[in-house]
């Protein structure tokens, strides 16, 4: 065929993302929002009937709609014009073994979190991905809210000092009872160990979290110690979870420490993901549902709000929004946003590059931690919350 791998928008194939699969649109509206990236195959679902049929209703071709991820794999990287990434959607335990399919096959990946259920899967991703050389992008959305880059960008240049304290919660409560029972195929598949692996709320929301407490501060954990509860009778996974944090000290600074609450049994809360961290020079609040917004209070000074595209706003930040200050962005745009990074790692990928100095991604390796995260929670809590290292 005469289109070249090179040339064009970005060919990718989706795994997963079907008919009532919710995070699937969510991946398709970030993918197509800047023109950077153009479905064009899919394995939408493992029942065949619903795979077609989700896939005539976004108007993909038959020839390039798979039964199975395996066999998208390989077709797709033997064609001229066959995909050039692929975005996994699926529930956990799908992750691993579609995302080394494809690694195998040369193509690169976007996974939705978490990367597996087992650290010793992720392990294993993260070796295969340093031997293809593939690009591996893991949609920690959340890292890629304009303010959220301006917090990193004001921790990493002092401007809050030797940070002391960090707080992140993320609470729901849509689990608060048990609609699994009642066929819920999003609450079924997350409350089945064999499906979700074996944290609940902790890797789907505690993930998150995590991952942007130390997005933010640049802190790395050095051990933990949670209480995991399943407040559900019958409920098989986590539903809530209490984690004290410790990180590693840093030069002559004394260590940092942290809380981490997330909970699917909060009535009351819907997405409730918030993030405060303090220093001794000042602290920063940033609240998702509230994403334009970030609050810095410098020690001794007045609180003062810092606007996404307003005054103030840093290089970071305002290279990642879209439209003027006053005009709400939010979740869509920060998924959009981690694919418009993705794009521009894939397309210096193309000319063999590595990507500009200012594109950032969550990386397999931060999926190796959220994994060594979610071991860390189970075995401590099993554990009457003793101190466990990751």
């Amino acid at each position: 065929m005469a289109n070249d791998k090179k040339q064009g928008p970005i060919r990718y194939g989706m795994v997963g993302g079907g008919r009532g699969a919710f995070i699937g649109g969510v991946h398709r509206i970030a993918a197509r929002m800047d023109g950077e990236f153009v479905l064009v195959a899919g394995a939408l679902s493992s029942n065949p009937e619903r795979a077609k049929a989700s896939a005539a209703e976004l108007g993909l071709d038959p020839e390039r709609t798979y039964a199975s991820y395996a066999a998208m794999a390989k077709a797709e990287a033997d064609r001229p014009d066959g995909i050039e990434a692929v975005a996994i959607v699926t529930p956990n335990n799908h992750h691993f073994p579609a995302a080394k399919a494809f690694l195998e096959a040369g193509i690169h990946v976007i996974c939705d979190k978490p990367l597996a259920t087992t650290l010793a899967e992720a392990k294993k991703l993260a070796g295969l991905v340093e031997k293809t050389g593939r690009v591996f992008v893991l949609t920690h959305n959340y890292t890629a809210y304009p303010m959220v880059r301006q917090a990193q960008e004001m921790v990493a240049g002092g401007a809050l000092g030797d940070i002391r304290l960090v707080q992140v919660e993320y609470p729901q409560d849509w689990l608060t009872e048990d609609i699994s029972a009642s066929g819920n195929k999003q609450a079924s598949w997350r409350s089945d160990p064999k499906q979700a692996g074996a944290g609940g709320a902790t890797g789907d929301i505690g993930t998150h979290a995590y991952n942007l407490a130390r997005f933010v501060t640049g802190l790395e954990l050095h051990s933990l110690a949670a209480d995991l509860d399943a407040f559900v009778p019958g409920r098989l996974l986590d539903d809530n979870l209490n984690v004290l944090l410790r990180f590693k000290a840093r030069g002559t600074a004394p260590a940092a420490k942290g809380m981490l609450w997330a909970s699917q049994v909060a009535p009351g809360h819907e997405n409730g993901l918030k993030l405060r961290v303090y220093g001794s020079k000042g602290g920063l609040e940033w609240v998702q549902a509230d994403p334009n917004y970030l609050w810095h209070t410098p020690f001794g000074e007045p609180k003062r709000l810092l606007t996404r595209g307003g005054a103030g706003a840093l290089a970071s930040a305002n290279r990642l929004t879209r439209i003027p200050a006053g005009h709400p962005e939010g979740y869509l745009e920060g998924f959009a946003n981690i694919y418009r990074e993705a794009a521009a790692a894939i397309r210096a990928a193309r000319i063999g590059q590595p990507p500009p100095h200012d594109v950032i991604f969550p990386t397999v390796h931060d999926g190796v931690e959220g994994m060594a995260f979610i071991e860390a929670c189970v075995r401590s809590s099993r554990n009457d919350g003793a101190w466990t290292k990751l």
